[in-house]
């Protein structure tokens, strides 16, 4: 597939070559949504018919073939083949904290070559992305497409983006569940410097929905690790007050509440069943995406194996 993509900014040669051996896996193997692999084991999910049986009581009345019912004077059932195919909402996260950088590249440079990204792999399996970038409201919207122009719209959005606000994480989470009419995959890129517990709701209710979802927690490695030194005054990025210390007297205590939050979030991730990464932005891309693809083809083989025992 790279051998046909347009020039873009935020994909690059040496990065298409390294994706091209990693592959988007779903962790709910019955859901069937790595394209052209196999049907799915849901029923009704799309509008592909694949064939009727008599009706047994328990079946939803709603799908009786009344049509049938009329020729035959007997009750059938219709059921349906679930499409393999997907649409993956990419939700990036614009607000103004995402612009830290302890080096060369901020967090919202990262994470708009990670979405530029994770847009290819999805299509390269022929099935639809979309992206929508937000801060205390959504700044760009583009629906999935499974066509190649959405990798240029995707690529315009993303060179468009500037921060310049607060975030509003969850409802953002709440506004996209709104938007989907099927099942979807649902990737949010974020530094998530918002309330935990409403974050953690949103998560929930995409959840509830039936959605697949993942997380990539964009973090400086200066945010992980606090090495400041000397007399430093902290400037806040989204109207917090600036704080002016001696950042080795504080050192402790804001690891200690950092990884606390961290715990949280990863906690109430895994109680939703929401795939959580966390992104180091002084790691290399192409590890963080080889390492996370691993873990979803390890969940895969996990959930399949149990499935068939």
């Amino acid at each position: 597939m790279s051998e046909h993509l347009p020039n873009t900014n935020y994909l690059e040669p040496e990065m298409l070559q390294k994706l091209d051996d990693l592959e988007l896996i779903a962790r709910e193997a019955v859901e069937g949504l790595r394209s052209g692999s196999h049907c799915s084991t849901l029923r009704g999910f799309s509008t592909e018919f694949a064939h009727h049986r008599q009706y047994s009581p328990g079946d939803a009345i709603r799908d009786l073939d009344w049509r049938l019912y009329g020729r035959t004077d007997r009750y059938y059932t219709k059921l349906y083949e679930a499409e393999t195919n997907f649409d993956c909402h990419l939700l990036l996260d614009s607000s103004a904290s995402m612009t830290y950088a302890s080096s060369r590249v901020s967090k919202l440079e990262y994470a708009k070559y990670l979405a530029a990204s994770l847009a290819y792999m999805v299509l390269k399996q022929r099935d639809s992305v979309g992206l929508s970038v937000f801060d205390s409201k959504v700044r760009a919207y583009s629906p999935p497409r499974s066509s190649m122009g959405i990798i240029l719209e995707i690529d315009r959005l993303l060179r468009q983006t500037h921060a310049a606000s607060k975030s509003s994480i969850a409802q953002q989470l709440y506004d996209t569940a709104i938007l989907m009419k099927r099942r979807s995959m649902v990737i949010l890129i974020s530094d998530l410097f918002a309330d935990t517990e409403d974050i953690l709701r949103g998560l929930d209710h995409l959840r509830f929905a039936g959605h697949n979802v993942i997380v990539f927690h964009m973090l400086d490695p200066y945010e992980l690790e606090f090495p400041f030194k000397g007399a430093w005054r902290f400037e806040g990025l989204e109207e917090e007050e600036p704080l002016t210390t001696q950042p080795e007297r504080i050192r402790e205590g804001y690891l200690k509440s950092f990884n606390s939050y961290l715990d949280n979030l990863r906690a109430g991730c895994i109680a939703s069943n929401v795939d959580y990464t966390l992104v180091d932005t002084s790691v290399p891309l192409d590890a963080v995406l080889g390492e996370f693809m691993d873990r979803r083809a390890s969940a895969f083989a996990g959930a399949l194996a149990g499935a068939r025992q």
